[in-house]
């Protein structure tokens, strides 16, 4: 029972889901799904989990579904929102919008997390991430448009939402640091 339960751990399992995951891209690759092209894409994807180890990123936290969801929603909104924004920036008649580089005081503990936000707020047309600061949480974006204390304020409470449900779909509630804690 132990010797099965040893194979069955978190560990195994995530690397059982990797090989799989790595065999399924190498098959849709190739766009022929036979037993040659299986047995291949699982030797590479052996070769590739085993002699290519990925270093071990410490997860601290809880996965909320439903907030997970949520967050998915909102993301896709404003992607959806700020890519029409951008499409308008580009055929209206005035000039360029005036853009800037902005900060913001995150109140993320886990650096996994951290990732994850800013990776959204990249996805986001019309803004980038260009620093980020781990030790007081702080990235630095630069924003397409920052012409009016508007479209500033709009940015913001974008950061902020995304930034509270990213909390909400990834961390445990007794880890959330209170904003009057981050340091700027």
């Amino acid at each position: 029972m132990t010797v099965l339960r040893r194979l069955l751990n978190r560990e195994n399992a995530l690397r059982l889901g990797v090989l799989a995951w790595l065999t399924a891209v190498w098959v849709a690759l190739w766009g022929d799904l036979s037993a040659a092209n299986v047995l291949a894409g699982g030797v590479v994807a052996l070769i590739v989990v085993f002699a290519l180890p990925l270093p071990l990123v410490p997860v601290a936290g809880r996965f909320h579904p439903l907030s997970f969801v949520a967050l998915i929603a909102v993301a896709t909104y404003y992607a959806l929102e700020s890519s029409a924004q951008v499409a308008w920036f580009a055929i209206r008649p005035s000039g360029p919008p005036v853009s800037g580089v902005l900060r913001v005081a995150l109140g993320i503990q886990s650096d996994l997390v951290l990732v994850i936000c800013t990776d959204l707020l990249n996805l986001i047309p019309g803004t980038m991430v260009l620093e980020i600061d781990r030790q007081r949480c702080v990235v630095y974006v630069h924003v397409l448009d920052v012409g009016s204390d508007k479209s500033v304020a709009a940015f913001y409470r974008t950061t902020r939402r995304l930034e509270r449900l990213v909390i909400d779909a990834f961390e445990r509630p007794g880890d959330r640091r209170r904003r009057s804690e981050v340091r700027v």
